[in-house]
């Protein structure tokens, strides 16, 4: 019954999504926001959703180590704890984390041939075998169409649900088509794109795309003490 509570209160749930019906297999999915504002915090809580259906979920990670990239769902799985009064905590944690493999790479050193071969070692060897992979903290830039096209081949070949975290910067206009200038010229390779838009003391959730656009979805709030998604229903 623990994991199915938290389960309901899947972040994309919440959104009016489930995590597979936004982003299908071999599709794309990002969360874009300045930095610190939260996206790596989000894409954790959509992760813990997955490991909490016992699938599993590859981060790779071009900015933070294991350990810091490990704390990070140790917080945020406290907080979701914290928020709803689970205490078999550790518990939980320890049926779920198996359900995880994080990967480093130096982002001047990451390449879609050597993400291929590592994933390609870690199923061959029975090792890990994804049902999702994180990519955090991949430059976006004008440079970027090739490789993200051939990632999308690799996504759909492994049937994987692929997201990234996208840095937007304050002082960049939105392309014509109101997207954030990151993804300006590879919209049509995603299929779904979260912002998180900080205004005073709160941080809205805007769904660019793959979001029904009803009223009650562009309202939704995260909560800039715990990272978590406000839950209004």
């Amino acid at each position: 019954m623990l994991k199915n509570d938290l389960i309901l209160r899947n972040p994309l749930r919440l959104m009016g999504h489930e995590n597979e019906a936004i982003v299908p297999q071999g599709g794309f999915g990002a969360v874009l926001a300045r930095a610190g504002v939260g996206k790596t915090a989000l894409i954790v809580q959509v992760a813990l959703n997955t490991m909490l259906q016992q699938k599993n979920v590859l981060h790779v990670s071009l900015n933070d180590p294991v350990d810091k990239v490990n704390l990070w769902y140790q917080e945020v799985l406290n907080s979701l704890a914290h928020q709803y009064h689970v205490r078999q905590i550790k518990e939980l944690w320890e049926s779920i984390q198996m359900n995880r493999f994080i990967m480093t790479f130096k982002v001047e050193g990451f390449s879609v041939p050597k993400l291929e071969e590592r994933v390609k070692d870690l199923t061959e060897q029975q090792i890990f075998n994804p049902h999702m992979v994180i990519i955090d903290g991949l430059p976006f830039d004008e440079s970027l169409r090739t490789p993200l096209e051939t990632l999308k081949t690799f996504s759909e070949n492994h049937r994987l649900h692929l997201w990234f975290t996208v840095t937007t910067h304050r002082h960049e206009a939105p392309g014509e088509d109101g997207m954030p200038v990151q993804l300006a010229g590879v919209a049509d390779l995603f299929d779904a794109a979260i912002q998180l838009q900080p205004e005073g003391k709160k941080i809205h959730i805007r769904c660019l795309k793959g979001g029904p656009g009803d009223a009650e979805t562009r309202d939704q709030l995260l909560d800039p003490s715990t990272m978590l998604i406000q839950d209004h229903r």
